[in-house]
């Protein structure tokens, strides 16, 4: 248990709300009960039976045969969850799988010329549009569009998911394929919550306060994401690198030129200054639907931490459907997000049409499903900025589930 309480006795419940910060039903103890997260938080994070006592074996009683039961016991629980979603996914048709998203690509797309032709207009309203425009155009391409190819979901070639994924993750976003698929994939989906990998610290500037951090850092994404791109391009093969740095420059160049030559700026200086202002358009909600989902809820040791279906059940929460947030980043990164990393390589329309059953399958196997909204974790990260982004996280004393 975090903050140094400890749940030695066998059989009580743990219950923590998405602070991450549990308490000890029916203890009776005030010390406990004061470290539960505000009441404007309404999830709650349930690991029912986890203990941390002696070692199993000893004199406490409990059988040796107890890790390798409940480590079965939860692999049947992922299986049977797995079959029922699998069912939903066979029954489903192209348009299901991966139609609807594809589709919502490719209107943004078609939105580009309007979108830069907007901007010609000397008046507010119409050049107003605009920016809304191109700025909800960006972020669904490379938000919604790179998350999808990163994990394959747009199309069931790998070929064809390697060309996606070089044209969103690299000409549209200035990132590397490999160090982004690499971090994501690899890392924080394979070690979700898992102090020291997936537990998504890239996203802490603790030297930031935490209203420069939540309300002006953001602002500068745009130009931190392809500084960040260039030093990685140390880790990966040169033919890699030389491929991103020619698709980085194209993706920039493309946006510049447009700017110039269609929707008319006089200045390399005014173009560059809204290709800023579009860029980081739905950067504040980009900043913290990832820090929301994610810090402040369980984390974990690499060598203790659960099985997936608990790890991704308690370190994953879902914020509530948002009509701009869902087009622009995508259902996986909002509304389904414990969906998307139970079952990842499935596209943002199947992790909605798959939500009533794992959410229905979950709490029925008492398992925790996390939901909150997003003004109340807004005020859980400005009330507890300290200790959930400066600070190092807790690790969860998760042992065993009986």
């Amino acid at each position: 248990v975090e903050n140094g309480d400890t749940a030695g006795q066998k059989g009580q419940q743990v219950n923590g709300e998405v602070s991450g910060t549990p308490r000890l039903r029916g203890t009776g103890d005030p010390l406990l009960r004061d470290t539960t997260a505000p009441d404007s938080s309404r999830t709650e994070v349930m690991a029912a039976g986890w203990e941390s006592g002696p070692a199993l074996g000893d004199e406490d009683g409990t059988p040796r045969g107890a890790p390798q039961q409940a480590g079965q016991q939860e692999e049947a629980l992922m299986t049977e969850l797995s079959e029922l979603v699998q069912k939903v996914v066979k029954s489903s048709t192209w348009w299901e799988r991966h139609g609807v998203d594809i589709s919502i690509l490719a209107c943004s797309f078609l939105l580009l010329p309007a979108g830069f032709l907007c901007l010609r207009s000397a008046q507010t309203i119409p050049f107003l549009a605009g920016v809304l425009t191109l700025g909800v155009v960006h972020h669904t391409l490379t938000v919604k569009g790179s998350h999808l190819a990163s994990h394959n979901a747009l199309t069931e070639s790998k070929s064809w998911g390697k060309v996606w994924a070089i044209f969103f993750i690299e000409l549209c976003s200035a990132f590397t394929v490999e160090q982004a698929t690499y971090n994501h994939v690899k890392i924080h989906h394979g070690y979700t919550n898992v102090i020291g990998l997936g537990d998504s610290s890239t996203w802490k500037l603790p030297f930031l306060n935490r209203y420069i951090y939540m309300f002006i850092a953001p602002l500068a994404v745009p130009i931190l994401t392809p500084l960040v791109a260039l030093d990685l391009l140390r880790n990966v093969e040169w033919k890699a690198a030389l491929r991103t740095l020619c698709c980085m420059f194209l993706g920039f160049y493309c946006h510049y030129w447009l700017l110039l030559h269609v929707s008319g700026f006089q200045s390399p200086w005014s173009a560059l200054l809204c290709m800023l202002l579009t860029r980081s358009l739905l950067a504040h909600p980009y900043i913290h639907v990832n820090i929301f989902q994610h810090i402040g809820l369980p984390m974990f040791a690499a060598d203790r931490k659960p099985k997936r279906i608990h790890l991704m059940s308690l370190g994953v929460l879902n914020l509530p459907r948002n009509a701009l947030l869902d087009w622009s980043f995508g259902h996986s990164l909002i509304s389904c997000h414990v969906e998307h990393h139970l079952f990842p390589s499935l596209s943002d329309n199947m992790c909605l049409k798959i939500k009533p059953i794992v959410s229905q399958y979950l709490k029925q196997k008492k398992l925790p499903y996390n939901e909150d909204s997003y003004g109340s974790r807004l005020r859980l990260f400005l009330q507890r900025y300290e200790e959930l982004m400066v600070h190092a996280p807790p690790i969860t004393e998760l042992v065993g589930i009986q």
